[in-house]
């Protein structure tokens, strides 16, 4: 491959400036003219019978502008499994649902007047153990099923099963095996940027929907359906994103409260905002999934994996929304992390009356991770062999097909492995081991070329040149500050040989912008990047065939660089290339310098056996880590936190690192300190007070290594890597802290109580 010119350098955001110096506008920030305020009035009850709402105090509050109840408004169904209603008229299923909704003319007044709503309720007996909620006397959380039938249990009715191979077969052949249950839990994404949203009507009743959504085009498709059950059935939606302060999977869904925005925005025909306040944020913004992983794994003499069975319960909570489908992430390490021949893999969602729960950064890849890779280390010991060692003999390589038929392209597995190790220094001090201080590993297998999750992957962008050389490149793509952004007008420089600071990009506007699945499965760099190198080359070509008469050259021969369109056989005959784009313009019959293109990559839907090449490419990493375990007071210290990563081409190194650093903490705080705490289903800690959230304070010495073993389907060789860095931490962490002071820890987060407790039983001490 030619020598690079901006691809490969480290160039700060393109929206760095406008955020450091507060011109970016958030929701927070966004003001319409006439606009009222939304407020939500919240159930008291985990699981309880709405017997009467007495709105009228409310109504009568000087300010306010409507109230709406589950029986003021049209039969409306939403979520993954349609099994949510905007506003509950009959029952509520967890403390955050939606009994009523205010809007008035300032905030305070639409609080105010939710406090005066009241509500009667009948108890009904709750259950918030996903094992408990399977028993036959459990009580229903929901009276009918996705057909509508009468539901027989709590079971969702999805059902995710993966074999490959001969999982008993495997383990007749193993000669050691070790089995083992895990438990993750919630956690909150903690996005800087609390949720919020504006609803606004036109006078033709099309709405317009400023939202922070990370899937524009899949809302349009959900609120364009709320129109319909508002009898506008043939209006349109048209969405805005403002810049967004944090997503991490968090906006992957339509949300209640911009259902409820929507429907006071009709109300009061007038312009509607719903801001969350932090403590609803953590109430009332679904956290990610907890999981009960038993596991068991084995190996022949050699050390060589034979089998892995896995099966998972999920805590659903009370409804369904698309992050109730991430068994289909989890499968990808349970099956494809190392070699391993025959596995086998169950997982069910249950309801329960906790808050339901969604999607979050890693898709549930870091659930699964923490109990292969801790058990990988379990099997090790039990069969002798060093931890880095038995890893490299399992190690995944390029060219392979996995059980599950990932077609693995580019592979730096190994490489990750080697560099943790030789960084850690891991034999050396292995061998001469301090007392209460330990190494710990684990690597991680993601997707890094798309997913194919929907039936499209696509991403739409359309690209035109000025008279003065300056690119505008409007895509569907949705930046949620990975720097997705940046990274795309590197490409688009990259291919027409015009520097970076030439390119602006459109974005955030589904009235403007062409269709895109949405920013998720870290896929933007890769699907907009081949986007960009589509799309660049046809403006290009464009621009090469006008320039091939002035030149009186081939087009064929003709290339761009440092804005100079030249001869390749002869660089001498050239033009600048804004007089080339003047010349097209200003002749008789000119044309409009302009290209679009739909890029959809060739991934596959898994199939009914949930087999198939999901993504075009896979992101690998490993994670290595020393810590320090304090035996008086069970705390961990990290010294040292090695980050990995097979990125296939850095495309921007210094938002790369940007990526692993901050995956690297967010990976830590699940590990050891973050966890969403629920009573009976009400949540306990909804303030950063309360949820241990790391802080600058608390500074990962996080060690960044980028290995780049180009790969053939991504733009210049580049994978996808938002969300692969917090998928090791807590295992690599959990490992660590068994080799320092040999006690395993196999339930998140692992907190100084938790270790100290294993320490005090290892002693024999009550």
């Amino acid at each position: 491959m030619a020598e690079l010119s901006f691809v490969g350098r480290r160039l700060p955001k393109i929206d760095a400036r406008d955020k450091v110096t507060g011109r970016a506008a958030y929701i927070n920030d966004l003001k319409r003219p006439g606009m009222l305020h939304g407020k939500i009035k919240y159930s008291q009850y985990a699981h309880a019978r709405i017997l009467n709402i007495d709105a009228s105090a409310a109504e009568k509050l000087p300010g306010v502008k409507a109230v709406l109840t589950g029986r003021d408004i049209p039969e409306m169904r939403i979520g993954f499994m349609k099994d949510i209603t905007p506003l509950k008229k009959d029952k509520v299923r967890q403390f955050r649902d939606e009994v009523a909704a205010v809007a008035a003319v300032d905030p305070d007044i639409a609080a105010e007047a939710v406090d005066l709503i009241k509500v009667e309720y009948e108890p009904l007996p709750a259950v918030f153990d996903p094992l408990e909620a399977l028993k036959p006397d459990a009580p229903l959380i929901h009276e009918t099923d996705a057909r509508g039938k009468p539901a027989k249990s709590n079971l969702l009715s999805l059902r995710w099963k993966l074999i490959c191979g001969d999982v008993e077969e495997g383990r007749r052949r193993s000669k050691y095996l070790v089995e083992d249950r895990f438990q993750a839990t919630w956690v909150s994404h903690c996005c800087l940027g609390v949720s919020g949203c504006v609803a606004e009507f036109d006078l033709d009743d099309n709405l317009t929907m400023y939202s922070i959504t990370q899937i524009p085009y899949l809302a349009q498709n959900d609120f364009n359906a709320a129109l319909a059950a508002l009898g506008l059935k043939d209006k349109n939606t048209r969405i805005i994103s403002p810049a967004i302060g944090g997503g991490f999977g968090s906006k992957l869904d339509t949300h209640v409260y911009e259902f409820i925005a929507i429907l006071l925005a009709h109300k009061t025909r007038r312009p509607v905002k719903i801001l969350f306040t932090r403590e609803e944020e953590f109430m009332a913004q679904p956290p990610r999934q907890p999981a009960i992983i038993n596991i068991a794994q084995g190996c022949d003499a050699e050390g060589r994996l034979t089998f892995r069975d896995v099966d998972m319960t999920l805590d659903n909570g009370a409804y369904t929304s698309w992050g109730a489908t991430t068994p289909s992430v989890m499968m990808v390490p349970i099956s494809s992390l190392y070699r391993v021949p025959n596995v086998h893999y169950e997982a069910r969602c249950v309801y329960t009356n906790n808050v339901y729960s969604q999607a979050m950064r890693g898709y549930g890849n870091p659930q699964a991770t923490f109990a292969v890779e801790s058990i990988t280390d379990e099997l090790a010991e039990a069969a002798g062999i060093d931890p880095l060692e038995f890893r490299l003999i399992n190690a995944n390589r390029p060219g392979e097909v996995t059980p599950q038929c990932f077609k693995v392209t580019s592979c730096g597995l190994k490489e990750c492995l080697d560099q943790v190790g030789q960084r850690l220094d891991w034999p050396v001090k292995k061998a001469a081991k301090k007392k209460a201080r330990g190494l710990g590993l684990a690597s991680l297998i993601h997707v890094g070329g798309g997913a194919r999750v929907y039936k499209s992957d696509g991403h739409g962008m359309i690209m035109k040149i000025d008279d003065f050389g300056k690119v505008t490149v409007i895509t569907g793509a949705v930046d949620i500050g990975q720097g997705a952004e940046t990274v795309i007008a590197q490409v688009a420089a990259e291919c027409l040989g015009v520097p970076p600071e030439d390119i602006q990009i459109v974005k955030g506007d589904t009235g403007i912008c062409p269709w895109d699945v949405g920013t998720h499965a870290s896929r933007q760099a890769f699907i907009a990047g081949n986007a960009a190198l589509a799309v660049g080359a046809k403006l290009k070509a464009q621009i090469l065939d006008l320039a091939g008469p002035m030149l009186e050259t081939d087009p064929a021969d003709l290339d761009i660089k440092n804005r100079l369109v030249f001869a390749k056989s002869n660089p001498e005959r050239n033009m600048p290339l804004d007089k080339v784009l003047r010349r097209a313009h200003f002749t008789s019959q000119g044309k409009v310098l302009a290209a679009e293109h739909f890029y959809d990559p060739p991934n596959e839907m898994l199939d009914k056996e949930f087999k198939g090449n999901l993504s075009c490419s896979y992101a690998y990493g490993t994670t290595g880590v020393e810590v320090e375990v304090d035996e008086e007071t069970g705390r961990v210290e990290i010294l040292r936190y090695i980050a990995a990563h097979d990125v296939g081409r850095a495309l921007n190194p210094m938002l790369l690192e940007g990526q692993i650093y901050g995956a690297a903490v967010m990976g830590t705080g699940y590990a050891l300190t973050e966890q969403l705490i629920l009573k009976e289903g009400r949540v306990m800690n909804d303030n950063f007070l309360d949820y241990k959230l790391l802080t600058a304070m608390d500074k990962v010495p996080v060690e960044p290594v980028i290995v780049e073993p180009i790969d053939e389907c991504g733009p210049y060789g580049a994978k996808g890597v938002g969300e692969p860095g917090c998928v090791p931490s807590a295992p690599a962490i959990a490992n660590a802290i068994y080799d320092a002071v040999g006690v395993r820890i196999k339930d998140l987060p692992i907190t100084p109580e938790k270790v100290l407790a294993a320490l005090k039983r290892k002693r024999g001490e009550t």
